[in-house]
């Protein structure tokens, strides 16, 4: 969002994830992870005097004069034209990632099962994405530490309730500070309803995306209904940089590509839940509808981030698998070869390495994960999907264990918490089948910007979800 940083210029306006001072520390470090060698970019823009990308914020604190902007720009050019030498195992084209991918899953050959076996799932996947995106909202942006000291503190270590406030000592809550923007709604003694969240607000434009154009609908099609129904401001990362493209007059697929070092975190991910409820038992058509959706703003490991969640939770909405044959259905259709396929596996493989049945092994897994992928931005898809991929699989997919130990690893808590929270909710097979603890305090309310829907119930979301499965056959 637009605002003047902490030490910012009075008056400066710093629009964030969009100043090409600020990019130009974000393509250096996808260049970094995408094999590309920009040691002679990298060192002319350090050399003129350029910073890095901020770590965790938007914006950095003062923008850069006219002459490094200009720097910036020429110098974005320039990384995209150079080639990666992981293109071939990573491709974005559909048809590729499918011949990438040897066990790309079969079309379901039965439909799938009756509303009234689909509808109390899909309530409680829409309960489970909305508490432990809720969970995670407190303590997004804060360091592993800060997360482990701020639940010690409080009796919640290993974490298995929401995070409080009470009890907590003002010197260490002053130096792990909550999340700025949701401390007032996402703690235990202020949770009055499920607050408004780019977690939730891309899965109910989700839906709105199938009322208006069904299952065929194009990447264009959603680029539309963002310009019709998201705020500009509601929008960051890789999403907002393919929304100021949309705007400059840019199509897709290029909306992914120009200026946008984001193109591979995490944003294309939590946008895929919907596409994966309204194809249960048929990974590949949900993966599909969320590579049409993800291509708008992301490319390779982001667009696979958004298939392996949606497939995931197609495999889960089919109610007749375990938490671990939704991953496999997730890997499916992901290639082989690709970085997140392997920091899947490797997430999975930690997990079973670890003791299961508490939590508290889990912190082992955790710095693991850490070590191996801790240079990666807090908000790239490879680490997240990791840890999500660990934690439902040391949880065996019980929600409280899976929504807790995701939070408890750090990195996109709310998102990461939120996937979680669908996959272990639709595994648990009903709302009552949800602790009370954590569906409670929702209130029954969601909060959204999407128009018209601000206030609308889990048990409305349900239905509309359950009216848009594809493949059920038409009522006589």
């Amino acid at each position: 969002m637009a605002r003047r940083q902490p030490g910012g210029t009075p008056g400066a306006l710093r629009l964030t994830w969009v100043q090409p001072e600020d990019l130009i520390g974000h393509e250096l470090r996808q260049a970094a992870e995408d094999g590309r060698d920009a040691s002679a970019v990298e060192h002319r823009w350090y050399t003129a005097g350029g910073r890095p990308a901020p770590a965790r914020s938007g914006a950095s604190p003062r923008p850069a004069d006219p002459r490094l902007r200009a720097l910036a720009d020429r110098l974005l050019a320039e990384l995209a034209a150079l080639p990666s030498p992981l293109a071939a195992d990573e491709p974005t084209d559909l048809p590729a990632i499918k011949a990438a991918c040897p066990s790309w899953p079969a079309k379901p050959a039965t439909a799938p099962d009756p509303p009234q076996a689909l509808r109390p799932r899909l309530e409680a996947a829409w309960l489970g994405r909305a508490a432990g995106c809720l969970l995670g909202k407190p303590v997004e942006k804060l360091p592993l530490a800060g997360i482990r000291a701020l639940a010690r503190a409080t009796g919640n270590w290993p974490l298995h309730d929401w995070f409080t406030a009470v009890g907590l000592d003002p010197a260490l809550a002053a130096r792990y500070p909550w999340n700025r923007s949701s401390r007032a709604t996402s703690l235990a003694e202020n949770i009055d309803g499920m607050p408004e969240d780019d977690d939730l607000d891309y899965p109910v434009l989700g839906l709105l995306l199938l009322q208006r154009h069904g299952h065929g609908f194009r990447t264009t099609d959603v680029a539309r209904l963002w310009l019709a129904e998201l705020p500009a401001g509601r929008t960051f990362t890789a999403e907002r940089v393919a929304y100021r493209n949309l705007l400059d007059g840019i199509e897709p697929p290029h909306t992914a590509t120009h200026r946008n070092p984001f193109r591979e975190w995490i944003g294309a991910l939590i946008r895929a839940d919907v596409f994966g409820l309204t194809h249960p038992r048929d990974p590949a058509g949900a993966a599909e509808a969320a590579w049409r959706d993800a291509t708008l703003s992301h490319t390779a490991n982001g667009v696979y981030g958004a298939m392996f969640a949606a497939a995931a939770i197609a495999e889960a909405a089919g109610g007749h698998t375990d938490v671990h044959g939704c991953l496999r259905a997730g890997l499916a259709v992901v290639p082989g070869r690709s970085r997140l396929a392997t920091a899947v596996r490797f997430g999975i493989e930690t997990a079973r390495a670890e003791p299961t049945g508490t939590d508290a092994g889990f912190a082992a897994v955790v710095d693991r994960l850490h070590l191996a992928y801790g240079h990666h931005h807090w908000v790239h898809v490879v680490p997240n999907a990791a840890l999500l991929a660990a934690a439902l699989t040391h949880a065996g997919g019980a929600f409280t264990g899976s929504v807790c130990r995701v939070v408890s690893g750090g990195w996109d808590t709310d998102s990461n918490g939120a996937t979680a929270g669908s996959v272990a909710g639709l595994l648990a097979g009903s709302p009552d089948a949800l602790p009370a603890r954590w569906t409670a305090p929702l209130r029954n309310r969601l909060a959204t910007t999407v128009g018209g829907l601000d206030g609308i119930g889990f048990d409305a979301l349900a239905d509309r979800t359950a009216a848009l499965v594809a493949g059920r056959p038409a009522a006589p």
